[in-house]
Parts: structure tokens; C-alpha cells; sequence
């Protein structure tokens, strides 16, 4: 399956191009110069993560994410929170590895193993709440196929009963994950011809070769089960060709202000401008969080004046800083108080409490 780009209509674009072009690399710049520019790359993971669900029709709260990820679950995960959470790890692999390595065939393996494997597990085996995720299935677990049989015993009975000609027994399935699955969607060949659009799209300024990208994989839909890994994919582009590498990109941030009759359009060139411009967007938003980020850090160390050396109030900065949300036991465990010491440490800094719960609270910056 090709994507042709020999009718790209460049003047057309031109505008959208260069705003993306020049908002990327102002949000680049300063983060690259940021007193917290760690905390904004982790902070930007979850709401990425929680922005690829939105993207792709799924509603996970970003609370509800950073909780799951330190394993302080407040209810049972959903399946869309735990697919939240593979983005998220995605995010993470992909910043902590080479610029061009999740785009190389070898990345992209290792990426649809670890999702695959993931996925398999969230299928036929949820995890319970407080059970950590080793992303390892139990083989002895056959509850799913019983009850399979069951059901398919109870049909022929009524059938029979009913006066019916029952089917001839089905042989069981080895793998119960074939039933949703599309033997004639080869995702190997769908993969290559994507990556083959990676030779062409080096050719184009870096933020329209991102956006050829990210339209070809919308058409190829490489990965039917894993199809917000695309965005992700193109933000290591992004990265690759050194046009931001100062994080990971949050490009689903971005598209979740763009309208889905722009994004899905028949029309190429409708969905290439509504992509430059959710490049734009995800770059102004992550400006205006620097600065939030900033005012608040400024706000904060303003109460360490006069404090003893050894004050844990700095260490409740970083956390605070580095994710949207934070609960007692996170404080606790990453300052080594107790959770009463955590909220003491709260209350001096003067946090805002964001979920408005009586259990299960937790804070944040504006």
C-alpha cells in the first residue's frame, strides 16, 4: 500500500508550515534552557498518554494515570487506563533511547512485542487492584475457555430443545485472541510500506515530513490494535531529524484541540493543515506550561526562606513539578516520610488539593 506525495500542494501549506516550524523551535529553545525542563518531559508524558486515549475515543483521567503508574490505584484499572499506561511506558522507552531507534525496524519490533505482549494480557486477564502488572500471563489460567465451552453447550442445548438442527461442535480455538483478530491484515507489510515513506519525508522540511508521516499512518493503519503508537512515532521523528530534542513531543495534546471532521477529512490537504496546526498548538501549550510551571517553582521556594538544611520541602518540589498530580504516599515514599509528614510537608508549601475527594486526595500546581 502506497501514499502518494507528488501532489503535495506546498503553497497551500506554506503558512501552516512555517507557524509550526517557528512554534516548535521557540518551545525547543526553552526547554533546552528551562530550570524545569525534567519536570516538564515527565510531565508530558501523562498528558500525552491520557491525550492518545482522547484521540482515539477513550476518556482516562490524568489522576487516575499518575496513581496507576506509582501503583496507588484508588479503584480497579480500566482497560483504557492500562492502555494509557503503555503509552505511557512507550513515551518513556522512546525518550530513553536513541533518537532514531523506535523509527529502525529493530525499534519498532521491540515496541509491537512489548504492546503485543501487554495488550494479550489485558485481554485475557485484568489485573486486579494492587496486583502489580509484570506484563507476565498465568498458563494455567483456562477460566476463559471453560466458560467458552459452557456457552456454547447451553446454545446447541436450546437449539435442540427448540426443535432446531444443531451446528456441527467447533474445534476449539487455540488462541482466544484470533477471534478479534484479522488473518488478512498483514502488519508487516503495512509497517514497511510506512517506513518506506520515512526515506521521503527526510526530504521535506522536518514539521511537513512529521505531518506526511502521521497522515500516511492514518491511511496505512500499520497497527490496528496499537494504532496510537503513530504519535508517538512521529514525535521520535521530530526528535530524530533535531527539530525538538530537548523532550518528546506531545503531539495528542495538540490534536485534541484540533476538530475530528479536520482531522479524519477525505480531503489530504485539510488533514496535513489540521496536523501542522496540532503541531502548533501542542507547542503553545507547552509554553504556557513552562510558564505555569515556572510561577508556581518561584511561588514555592519562596516558603523555604529561613528553612534548616536538611528540609524536605525541596524533594516535595521536584515530585510536585514532575507530575500533574501527587498523593500523600507518593510524597511519603519519594521524600522517606511517613504519610501524616507528608501532608505536613503540604499544608507549608500550600498546594492546591485538585480532586475535591476526602480519601484518595491529591495535589498539584495550577
Amino acid at each position: 500500500m502506497r501514499y502518494d506525495l507528488t501532489t503535495l500542494p506546498l503553497t497551500t501549506l506554506l503558512p501552516a508550515i512555517i507557524k509550526a516550524e517557528d512554534m516548535l523551535a521557540r518551545l525547543d529553545e526553552r526547554v533546552l534552557r528551562h530550570v524545569v525542563a525534567d519536570g516538564f518531559r515527565e510531565r508530558g508524558h501523562f498528558f500525552d498518554a491520557a491525550g492518545a486515549l482522547w484521540v482515539g475515543g477513550e476518556l482516562v483521567h490524568v489522576e487516575d494515570l499518575v496513581l496507576h503508574d506509582a501503583r496507588m490505584d484508588a479503584r480497579t484499572p480500566t482497560h483504557e487506563l492500562t492502555i494509557a499506561h503503555a503509552v505511557l511506558r512507550v513515551r518513556r522507552r522512546l525518550w530513553s533511547a536513541e533518537p532514531s531507534w523506535g523509527l529502525e525496524a529493530a525499534g519498532l519490533a521491540a515496541l509491537r512485542g512489548d504492546i503485543g505482549e501487554a495488550e494479550d494480557v489485558i485481554q485475557l486477564r485484568p489485573a486486579p487492584l494492587g496486583e502489580p502488572d509484570d506484563g507476565q500471563e498465568d498458563e494455567g489460567d483456562d477460566f476463559g475457555v471453560d466458560f467458552a465451552e459452557i456457552d456454547a453447550i447451553l446454545a446447541r442445548s436450546d437449539k435442540i430443545l427448540n426443535g432446531g438442527v444443531p451446528d456441527a461442535r467447533p474445534e476449539m480455538i487455540d488462541d482466544p485472541l484470533a477471534l478479534v483478530r484479522d488473518e488478512d491484515w498483514d502488519e508487516g507489510e503495512r509497517l514497511e510500506s510506512w517506513r518506506a515513506m520515512l526515506r521521503e519525508a527526510d526530504l521535506l522540511p522536518p514539521v511537513l515530513g512529521a505531518a506526511v508521516l502521521f497522515d500516511a499512518w492514518e491511511r496505512i493503519e500499520p497497527l490496528r490494535r496499537q494504532h496510537w503508537l503513530g504519535g508517538l512515532l512521529v514525535s521520535a521523528y521530530l526528535r530524530s531529524r533535531g527539530k525538538v530534542t530537548s523532550h518528546l513531543f506531545c503531539l495528542n495534546v495538540g490534536l485534541k484541540s484540533v476538530r475530528h471532521e479536520r482531522r479524519r477529512a477525505s480531503d489530504r490537504t485539510t488533514r496535513l493543515l489540521a496536523f501542522l496546526d496540532a503541531m502548533a498548538l501542542s507547542a503553545d501549550s507547552g509554553l504556557k506550561e513552562l510558564d505555569r510551571l515556572s510561577l508556581a517553582k518561584l511561588q514555592m521556594e519562596l516558603r523555604l526562606k529561613d528553612r534548616r538544611s536538611n528540609s524536605s520541602l525541596p524533594d516535595v518540589i521536584d515530585i510536585v513539578l514532575s507530575r500533574p498530580i501527587v498523593s500523600a504516599k507518593m510524597i511519603a515514599r519519594h521524600v522517606g516520610v511517613t504519610p501524616r509528614g507528608a501532608l505536613n510537608l503540604v499544608a507549608e508549601l500550600g498546594l492546591r488539593e485538585m480532586t475535591g475527594r476526602g480519601r484518595y486526595r491529591g495535589w498539584g500546581v495550577l
